[in-house]
């Protein structure tokens, strides 16, 4: 590629050095790919902070909020697709050097970019779920089912918002319809974990167990500011393996790192492209 932007050498040196990397990647990776993240450069939130798990399942307007937001931002949530960053990863693997990704993200973009060894830590936007019987649907079919209940709300538009929500502000959502499962009546839920909700403990598992196989740690697009995440850096660093991340401001690991590079991800992996 002749005019792809110079590698940092030092990333280059650092992924070069190292056979069994575990990758750990946060909305950093997917912003080039129209998915808006949550932090600023300082790690603060740039706007009202995600829905709480215990108000989504004790409330109903709450619910209502969600899913009326929900019907306008997956419309471009849904049609998302991988980005350079997405694709570098996955050649990555493909050349032997990436023993486990895991990410943050809910979108499964790696996968669609064709990463294989994936742990989507926080679930998956495109499933939803229901919290009384278990039964999991495909969002798109959900979607249709809002669609149909709620047909006036269709003409309606706002900016997006991360991870499939859209900045839409009625004062007023207690006429949105939000239908129930169909086995057996229980509340609905995206199959992603919410704030103030636990990650499963075998999805945890699953990822320490292939971080303590790794030879190194790669961070891509996450200031971690989030404690599930962040607890495998604490755990790469209690391992004394090197820990390199690719991250745009603070990471709320920067006194562990080995090595810092302060770039858009898919600029930082064009080499490995």
């Amino acid at each position: 590629m002749t005019n792809a932007p110079l590698a940092d050498p030092r990333l280059q040196d650092f992924v070069g050095r190292h056979e069994k990397l575990f990758v750990l990647t946060g909305a950093g990776c997917s912003t080039n790919s129209g998915i808006p993240d949550y932090r600023d450069g300082n790690g603060n939130w740039k706007r009202t902070q995600p829905v709480n798990f215990q108000a989504f399942m004790s409330e109903e307007r709450t619910r209502q909020r969600y899913w009326a937001r929900s019907l306008i931002g997956w419309r471009r949530f849904g049609q998302a697709r991988p980005n350079d960053a997405h694709h570098a990863l996955a050649r990555l693997e493909a050349g032997g050097r990436c023993a486990m990704l895991l990410t943050q993200n809910v979108d499964r973009l790696h996968q669609s970019a064709g990463h294989r060894q994936v742990i989507d830590l926080h679930g998956r936007l495109d499933l939803v779920r229901c919290m009384g019987c278990g039964r999991k649907t495909s969002r798109d079919e959900f979607q249709d089912g809002l669609r149909r209940l709620n047909a006036e709300w269709l003409q309606l538009d706002a900016a997006d918002a991360p991870d499939g929500d859209a900045d839409l502000e009625r004062t007023d959502f207690s006429s949105f319809e939000v239908p129930a499962c169909k086995a057996c009546g229980g509340i609905l839920k995206p199959d992603v974990v919410f704030f103030g909700e636990n990650v499963p403990r075998d999805v945890v598992a699953t990822a320490q167990d292939h971080l303590a196989q790794a030879d190194a740690m790669l961070i891509v697009g996450s200031s971690l500011m989030v404690y599930s995440g962040f607890r495998f850096v604490q755990a790469a660093a209690v391992r004394q393996i090197p820990i390199a991340a690719v991250n745009l401001g603070r990471t709320r690991a920067d006194d562990l790192l080995t090595l810092k590079v302060e770039e858009r991800c898919e600029a930082a992996l064009a080499f490995l492209l």
